[in-house]
């Protein structure tokens, strides 16, 4: 059960609070967050016209897989305030989690860092921070447009 986070001190008044997602355990946090942030790199692929099941799923890896979001990540971390302390929390809590899962095709840290990327876009996406989830999304197409013919 998810706190209730008081808006307005009133404790009686279920309508003046919100649950208070920051304290969410990571993984589910990264769970929320792995099936947002898939949904729309599917809307943006299908979108820009790709329509065969084979062609969608080998260009959606370039985004979704734990090696490309690993990589966008470390991307965001290495712009100077791009991120802001609260969603680098955010990050850290999915990334430190103690998941009893692995990636198939990535390392343990490469799958840790995507676990806090995920967490992250969960974390956005149940505190109604729709906004500023799109503009990290939308930074992560570009970066991954920009980048797609690199070998990572």
């Amino acid at each position: 059960m998810i706190p209730l986070k008081e808006l307005d001190g009133e404790e009686d008044n279920k309508h003046m609070t919100e649950k208070n997602w920051a304290l969410l355990n990571g993984l589910a946090l990264a769970y929320v967050g792995d099936a947002i942030y898939e949904t729309y790199i599917r809307d943006y692929l299908v979108e820009q016209g790709y329509t065969k099941p084979s062609q969608l799923h080998k260009t959606a890896t370039h985004f979704v897989s734990a090696k490309a979001q690993s990589f966008l990540m470390h991307e965001m971390l290495a712009e100077e305030d791009f991120l802001t302390e609260e969603e680098v929390t955010m990050y850290k809590r999915g990334r430190n989690s103690k998941s009893y899962t692995s990636a198939k095709n990535a390392d343990i840290t490469t799958y840790r860092v995507a676990t806090g990327f995920e967490s992250l876009m969960g974390y956005l996406h149940l505190a109604k921070r729709t906004e500023r989830m799109e503009e990290l999304i939308q930074w992560c197409i570009k970066k991954v447009e920009a980048t797609k013919d690199d070998k990572r």
